[in-house]
């Protein structure tokens, strides 16, 4: 085990299940798939206690987090996912809000959604969201090492994870994303981006980022595909800036 990794205090390796109105949904936790230590030692009071999850699982604080935004953004995914989703969708990382749930509404008999995340409460949290019968599995990963074989999904969608991850973890994350795609298909990232001059944005984001979100001015100063490793090169790159250049869009084929 590396430095950049702390064991999970008590080795979990039972199935566990969160009960929904409709039923309920397993999800295996494994005790190899360590809690980062830039996740426990930033973003414990958001993402891994469950006083803070509870606290940051609604809608209307996720949206206001995003400058109301929330719905835009998640908006222009689902418009390049398609109205009816076919094939195998990857999203990394659990999404506050009803992100995923909106996924799912657009799978057509023939699509399915994996979903992994490195925070077995994050798994807890999204198994609660979900009907016992939606086209969806869990997996408990982490996003720099998917047990995924190459070129396993048709779409893969990484949303506001980015900027939550020092710099060399992002670069391994954007790599197995890129890893795990389909010939052509449609690797999707949205996240923060230096907004514009004269947005007035830049200047209240700057301060907020620096002390809430460590890792996030690394996405102000260089560009996604730049993370994209030499052996994989994109065969194309679509970006688009949103709320005054705030966040940004991009989508890739590999």
């Amino acid at each position: 085990m590396t430095d950049e990794t702390i064991v999970l205090k008590k080795n979990i390796s039972v199935r566990e299940k969160t009960a929904g109105t409709s039923g309920k949904r397993g999800f295996q936790t494994s005790s190899h798939v360590p809690i980062p230590k830039y996740l426990s030692q930033t973003y414990t009071w958001a993402y891994l206690h469950p006083l803070g999850v509870r606290v940051f699982e609604r809608q209307w604080l996720v949206n206001l987090i995003l400058w109301g935004n929330f719905a835009r953004l998640r908006d222009s995914v689902l418009c390049e996912l398609g109205e009816k989703i076919d094939g195998r969708v990857l999203q990394v990382a659990c999404v506050y809000g009803n992100f995923t749930d909106r996924i799912v509404d657009r799978l057509n008999p023939t699509g399915h959604l994996d979903v992994i995340d490195v925070a077995p409460v994050q798994l807890k949290n999204l198994t609660a969201k979900l009907p016992h019968d939606a086209r969806v599995t869990l997996h408990h990963q982490d996003s720099t090492n998917l047990e995924f074989s190459d070129a396993s999904f048709d779409r893969v969608v990484v949303f506001f994870l980015l900027h939550e991850q020092p710099e060399d973890v992002r670069a391994r994350t954007v790599a197995e994303a890129a890893r795990v795609l389909k010939p052509g298909g449609k690797l999707i990232f949205v996240d923060y981006h230096k907004p514009r001059r004269l947005n007035p944005f830049r200047y209240i984001m700057q301060p907020i980022l620096r002390s809430l979100e460590p890792f996030a001015m690394d996405l102000w100063g260089k560009e996604i595909k730049d993370w994209i490793p030499q052996t994989i090169r994109p065969r194309t790159v679509e970006k688009q800036t949103l709320f005054g250049g705030l966040y940004q869009k991009v989508v890739m084929t590999v």
